[in-house]
């Protein structure tokens, strides 16, 4: 078994690749980018959203891969040691605490939806999406979402798998389940896509998401591009830092962020060519959120050909989006207690995943038993927030955000150009690129991000 320092390393570029892709490939990229894109201009916003990952997404990748690396240690770990190398203020140590905390609130709620998936797996099996039309649809999405027990039961399935898999080691579990899921990802995404051609109205769906219209690139939309390219990529999560840290020298990282980025962009491509057909042909309303994934597909998938199998392999393909995420949200609290504590990785996973699910209890139940339960009355815009948005606000719109930029701001300005070209393979005019993004363009992209509430636009 390959192992750096005290940690096991990725046994090829392929498992990294596969691991960090999954990372970076989650729930949202099948619902919402498709969905803005094609509010927000469509080719003309796809192209917008493709500059700026190029312009800060990739460096910032890059960025946090090379810290990774050079740290060879958890977050935590990673972060007082270059540090203390870079002579800088212990203050800096902060990146590797928020890389922890991260994921582990994140996993706390994102398991409630991504277990939901279960559930619909055995749904569309079972027959039950034939001849159901919006209103009994959108009654059966509420009646999981009412009862505490089932939600709370497939939030902690979901966990118990996503445990199993950390439990079996870096090259054995997430590497191993990597090399699996991904491809059968994209395999099944583009056999949704094939029978998008032919059972929906494609042309339709190929327009609303390719059609460029300039006219529609509003301030707004261009602060949407800028937030989906930011939050698509999984910077700031802890993950990447984690993965980084098992990667073999031979490596390169700036090809490494760029497949990552692709990857995760071609996704969510394909997912809006897979999804929106069906949704025309259907005459349904291609609303965001959960409601089109959990309310509006089942209708569709219950009226055509075959939709019990295709609407099986849809969620199917939505519980390994979840998963392969869920997966780096686990790993980088498992990596460091791994340096604290002589304990078994199982162990260690299974103390992780049941901390995170019993957190997730009091989200979980903001679908029902907490449902009127307001923690934030008061406050203008945030007043009618439940206990599940909370915590998607305080991670996806505070803490993950802020420790992004703290990660570029480090990478750019503390670690030393020396170290940072080593790790990079950079020098001249493309390593001036990266830090100049890096310094500038990212670190003014974030704070333009939260400032202007991307997600509450």
């Amino acid at each position: 078994m390959t192992e750096i320092g005290i940690h096991q390393s990725w046994s090829s570029r392929t498992g990294f690749l596969m691991a960090s892709v999954g990372l970076a490939v989650g729930l949202g990229n099948l619902w919402r980018f498709p969905y803005i894109a094609g509010l927000n201009g469509g080719g003309a916003f796809v192209l917008l959203y493709i500059f700026f990952v190029l312009a800060f997404g990739v460096p910032i990748i890059m960025g946090e891969l090379a810290l990774g690396r050079r740290g060879r240690l958890s977050a935590v770990g990673t972060m007082k040691k270059l540090t203390a190398e870079a002579g800088a203020s212990p203050a800096w140590q902060s990146i590797g605490w928020l890389s922890l905390l991260v994921p582990f609130l994140g996993l706390a709620y994102y398991s409630i939806v991504a277990g939901w998936s279960f559930d619909y797996i055995y749904r569309a099996l079972s027959g039950a999406f034939a001849g159901l039309d919006s209103a009994a649809s959108t009654a059966a999405f509420d009646a999981l979402q009412a009862d505490p027990v089932r939600v709370i039961s497939l939030q902690f399935a979901f966990i118990a798998l996503t445990v199993l898999v950390v439990g079996l080691g870096v090259q054995k579990g997430i590497e191993r389940a990597s090399k699996i899921m991904m491809p059968a990802l994209f395999a099944m995404l583009l056999l949704l896509v094939v029978y998008a051609v032919f059972a929906g109205e494609f042309a339709r769906g190929l327009s609303f998401l390719f059609n460029p219209d300039f006219s529609a690139l509003t301030p707004k939309a261009v602060l949407m591009a800028m937030g989906q390219a930011f939050f698509s990529i999984a910077v700031g999560v802890g993950g990447l830092m984690t993965y980084g840290a098992y990667i073999p020298e031979r490596i390169s990282l700036p090809r490494a962020a760029l497949v990552i980025a692709g990857a995760d962009t071609l996704v969510a491509i394909l997912a809006g060519l897979a999804i929106f057909p069906i949704v025309f042909a259907n005459g349904l309303d291609p609303q965001g959120g959960p409601g089109l994934i959990f309310a509006t597909l089942p209708v569709a998938f219950g009226g055509m050909p075959a939709g019990a199998l295709f609407g099986a392999l849809f969620f199917l393909l939505f519980l390994f989006a979840g998963f392969t995420s869920a997966l780096g949200m686990v790993e980088p609290i498992v990596c460091w207690v791994e340096e604290k504590w002589q304990v078994g990785r199982m162990t260690m996973a299974a103390t992780v995943g049941l901390l995170a699910g019993i957190i997730g209890i009091a989200p979980a139940l903001s679908f029902n038993k907490l449902a009127d339960v307001k923690l934030l009355a008061g406050i203008p815009g945030v007043e009618n927030w439940n206990i599940f948005q909370i915590f998607d606000g305080l991670v996806a719109n505070l803490m993950l955000p802020i420790n992004a930029l703290l990660i570029s701001l480090f990478a750019g300005w503390i670690l030393s150009r020396k170290v940072a070209e080593e790790e990079l393979g950079l020098t001249g005019k493309p390593f001036l690129a990266w830090q100049f993004s890096v310094r500038f363009v990212a670190p003014l992209a974030i704070i333009t991000i939260v400032l202007f509430g991307f997600f509450g636009a």
